[in-house]
């Protein structure tokens, strides 16, 4: 107001208060009467010539008292009328009540002042009125269209500008919209500045650093909060910013309620996705964002698992479950799904501590949930975020080579990992199909032709190495007739079973077959079709 050139034109001078010239005016009143406050609400800037003020320093100082104790905004004197300069007394009762006095030392029109200024004020306030429409009308249209959570924190943090944090109950950064500012700024040491805020019971400025948080609730009990960190160059927290949080709290309260989100797991998801794709800009904010979820990194050693739910689909919450399962045994953990049937677990573990017993662990729940034909993939640990993402790429490569329900273990590592491990893996590979159609397809043929079982002998005889009676044993024939078999097995593949390198490739053969028979269709009586 004091910059307004209906004010500057009579030379205003702030002979007190100053330290309150930020405060908001809500309304600008013209009196004379020496007991203001019976229709003062709070706010008000009251323009006086001074005119019936008493020379009693005693009523002076009640006069300012009343002021103060309304809430008035400041008190403007006009010199020329009554005084020539301002009475020592009111100055001292101002001062003592840090109340701003303003010293008008010419004559202006108190009207003009106060059309100039309530112009403003309503102007402000129907600006004000339009921004709450639309701030509603984002907010409604988030709702509406069942926007997951990060979108309305996002459009929380557009709309004014500032950092804007979903949290849950322990303080984990579920959600975060930096605003255009370095999430490592945003979320540095999070879990200390988040547990030094207290929650306060409607959205308030709370703490050292005057966040402005809003609880998240419903039918009483809270589920977590919404915080807003202040402009780096207008701290200020007004009013929009409270409205601009509040209405997010409560899209975000229906968009719980809907039943749809699962608030842990999708930011648990995107974190893990983030770390495997490498999109982080910097380590500081790899590290920050995985702090910021619980997951202590500095000191600890970075487990990665795949787990892979095998021939039924994982249930409902089977994340949710191993996460609480985890966090049970005083685990640290991400976890979340990663593609249809694949959920990512990153464990954060003391580096002096055995990794086996939690792979163990993660290995038998996910048995008991998801069926024993359930495979955990575990890749090399590591002690930096940077290294987690080939951790998991090689324990997707590890995923890739078990078979499901053809093991007993717990989990799997890369050393498991042979021959027929390596041949299940490439499969799907054109020319795996080719080398095991040209080292085994007129026996296959044979086979499907007479009904015949020359594959299983082959593989019976090479299972034991060449020796032609335990080979026999194994595959309940006599020896003259299982000779006879492998005497049609040469001439049908033109090879001589007692060399070893031909050996060698048939028997490669015979476990590609298998591998690739995993992928095809299995006919009437059990037995894959030929690959081509």
């Amino acid at each position: 107001m004091l910059r307004l050139p209906v004010l500057v034109a009579g030379l205003p001078e702030v002979v007190s208060g100053e330290g309150h010239l930020s405060s908001p005016v809500r309304w600008v009143h013209v009196t004379e009467l020496l007991d203001p406050a019976s229709f003062l609400e709070g706010g008000e800037l009251i323009l006086t010539t001074g005119m019936p003020h008493p020379e009693d320093p005693t009523l002076l100082r009640a006069y300012v008292d009343q002021l103060a104790d309304i809430g008035a905004a400041g008190l403007v004197i006009e010199l020329g009328r009554r005084y020539q300069q301002v009475p020592a007394d009111l100055v001292h009762a101002c001062r003592s009540r840090d109340l701003p006095l303003i010293v008008l030392h010419r004559e202006v029109r108190f009207i003009d002042v106060t059309q100039t200024v309530h112009a403003l004020l309503l102007d402000a306030q129907g600006e004000l009125l339009r921004r709450a429409q639309r701030v509603q009308d984002t907010f409604r249209a988030l709702t509406l269209r069942r926007a997951e959570p990060g979108e309305i924190v996002e459009a929380a943090a557009e709309l004014t500008g500032c950092p804007v944090i979903l949290e849950n109950l322990v303080h984990h950064a579920v959600h975060c919209a930096p605003a255009g500012r370095p999430i490592g700024q945003v979320l540095s040491a999070w879990p200390r500045r988040s547990y030094g805020t207290p929650t306060p019971d409607h959205t308030a400025p709370s703490g050292p650093e005057e966040w402005l948080v809003a609880p998240l609730e419903h039918g009483g009990s809270r589920w977590g909060r919404l915080v807003m960190l202040p402009d780096e160059n207008d701290p200020v927290i007004g009013p929009e910013h409270v409205m601009v949080l509040e209405h997010a709290a409560t899209a975000l309260t229906l968009t719980r309620l809907s039943g749809r989100t699962r608030w842990d797991r999708a930011a648990h998801e995107t974190a893990l996705r983030d770390l495997i794709e490498r999109r982080h800009r910097t380590a500081t904010e790899a590290r920050t964002r995985a702090e910021s979820l619980g997951l202590p990194v500095t000191g600890h050693r970075l487990i990665a698992l795949l787990i892979r739910a095998g021939s039924s689909a994982p249930r409902e919450g089977f994340g949710d479950a191993l996460a609480a399962r985890l966090a049970g045994a005083g685990i640290r953990a991400l976890v979340g799904g990663l593609r249809p049937g694949v959920v990512g677990v990153l464990i954060a573990l003391a580096r002096a501590s055995a990794w086996q017993p939690t792979a163990e662990r993660v290995g038998r729940f996910a048995r008991e949930e998801l069926g024993e034909d359930a495979v955990v993939a575990v890749g090399p640990g590591v002690t930096d975020l940077d290294q987690v993402a080939r951790s998991f790429a090689d324990a997707e490569q590890v995923l890739e080579a078990v078979r499901p329900g053809r093991s007993d273990r717990p989990f799997h590592v890369t050393s498991d990992i042979g021959l027929p491990e390596l041949l299940y893996a490439i499969r799907a590979d054109v020319r795996v199909q080719r080398y095991v159609d040209r080292r085994l397809g007129r026996l296959i043929e044979h086979d499907e032709r007479h009904d015949g079982d020359l594959v299983a002998t082959l593989r019976h005889y090479l299972a034991e190495a060449g020796n032609k009676s335990a080979a026999a044993k194994r595959s309940g024939l006599s020896r003259q007739a299982f000779y006879h078999r492998l005497r049609t097995i040469e001439r049908l593949l033109g090879h001589d079973l007692e060399s070893g390198p031909q050996r060698t490739e048939l028997h490669v053969a015979i476990m590609a077959l298998e591998a690739v028979t995993e992928r095809s269709t299995a006919d009437g009586d059990g037995r894959a079709a030929p690959a081509s």
